[in-house]
């Protein structure tokens, strides 16, 4: 019986892996290109246990690509061309900022709208003004809570591990091990097309979804959150 659960374990994976390969092969409108040329067939265990998320949540236009180890090194053109992405707008990060003025009844995520946490979703090309995210959280909460109670700032490399479960620069908004509410750059939902790549859990993998489908799925708060 224990034989058996395993090859059944095995012919499950393999099924996954064939469902995420014909995913990224099937055509999808304005999709770049990148979408139909980023199947890895020997997808590791966490593009398996993302993709997996993502599929279940309703998630169909998505690709993972891992990138060179020097990825970081290279200029925005660069890294566009490798992921084919539709422009160098089009790749975007995913960082994790704290309230450090935050009333001290307010220690994690459970409160949307007045977290201690939240990750942004933000473009390369862009620059991140956490003086907009400020005001966007004091009118999200009516005005209730005095301005001076919002300073958003990057957490520690530490707390954004612990809370995400991923390293620097391979944060992702999925499978993330704390459900923290997430800030979508309105920018990066009136791209065209809209395709967007963003960390993919590791630090050499990416991973480019459809934007609605991002949004379905993560829900985020889509906010005026960057300066050019």
């Amino acid at each position: 019986m224990e034989s058996l659960a395993d090859l059944e374990r095995i012919q499950t994976r393999i099924l996954q892996r064939i469902t995420n390969l014909e995913l990224c092969l099937l055509p999808s409108g304005d999709t770049p290109l990148s979408a139909a040329s980023t199947a890895v067939a020997d997808a590791t265990t966490t593009e398996d246990r993302l993709s997996s998320i993502l599929l279940r949540n309703g998630v169909r236009d998505f690709c993972f690509k891992r990138v060179a180890s020097d990825y970081y090194d290279w200029p925005l053109e660069a890294r566009r061309d490798v992921l084919g992405a539709a422009s160098i707008h089009h790749l975007c990060k995913s960082i994790v900022l704290v309230n450090t003025q935050a009333p001290s009844n307010v220690t994690d995520c459970s409160d949307r709208n007045n977290s201690k946490y939240y990750v942004v979703v933000v473009q390369y090309t862009a620059r991140f003004n956490a003086e907009t995210v400020k005001n966007f959280l004091y009118t999200l909460n009516d005005g209730k809570i005095a301005k001076k109670k919002f300073n958003m700032r990057l957490a520690p490399e530490e707390t954004s591990i612990k809370l995400t479960g991923f390293e620097h620069n391979g944060v992702t908004c999925v499978g993330m091990k704390t459900d923290i509410p997430v800030l979508l750059d309105e920018a990066i939902a009136k791209l065209n097309p809209g395709f967007f790549w963003l960390g993919g859990g590791e630090i050499d993998l990416k991973l480019g979804m459809r934007t609605s489908e991002f949004i379905e799925f993560v829900k985020p708060f889509i906010v005026n959150c960057s300066g050019a």
